[in-house]
């Protein structure tokens, strides 16, 4: 699968996954925020280092860009649902850099509020991982991609991934982060 890097008004090429990991120390943080349309409006250098993009390249392009193939749809749809409703969100997600590499990240989203209380754009700071929490959260993950492939992709396959999801959560009896915090390691 791929993904198109937008540069400005100018489209790249699509972006395919090189399977090359890259990280990041772990007293670094990428930081980014975005409007309430989820269109970039700022991004930290090390964002735009470990992402491989030029400024240019995502100030007002869809965070989306940086969106790797192996992400299910059903934790983005998770993730869109909670912040959109004015909650802050901590997830494992692995990101997709403008050059093909990926790497994983702790991410902590949280609303953007003006005065009145209302959402005016998303602020998101994201950690290195550990490598135990990036092990189960993709052994979960692996699980939903199935659960997506089965059923060819579309709303279909977003509903049947989220209702995988909520399975596997209420047979642990926890909710999604609360299974994040259960594969942070104590020293983080």
């Amino acid at each position: 699968m791929t993904t198109t890097v937008a540069t400005g008004r100018e489209r790249r090429a699509p972006v395919r996954p090189t399977g090359q990991e890259r990280t990041f120390s772990a007293d670094e943080l990428i930081v980014s925020k975005t409007d309430p349309r989820g269109l970039i409006t700022y991004a930290n250098d090390v964002f735009l280092r470990v992402g491989a993009f030029e400024r240019h390249e995502v100030i007002g392009q869809p965070h989306n860009i940086i969106r790797h193939p192996d992400m299910p749809k059903a934790v983005f749809k998770l993730l869109w649902d909670t912040v959109s409703s004015g909650r802050e969100l901590f997830a494992y997600v692995n990101n997709l850099a403008a050059d093909g590499a990926n790497y994983w990240v702790l991410a902590h989203i949280t609303p953007s509020l003006d005065r009145s209380g209302r959402i005016v754009g998303y602020h998101s700071n994201r950690r290195k991982p550990s490598a135990e929490g990036v092990r189960a959260a993709s052994a979960l993950y692996d699980r939903l991609l199935a659960e997506e492939r089965r059923h060819s992709g579309g709303k279909a396959a977003v509903q049947a991934s989220s209702a995988l999801l909520a399975q596997v959560l209420a047979e642990r009896g926890v909710s999604y982060e609360e299974f994040v915090w259960s594969i942070v390691p104590e020293e983080v």
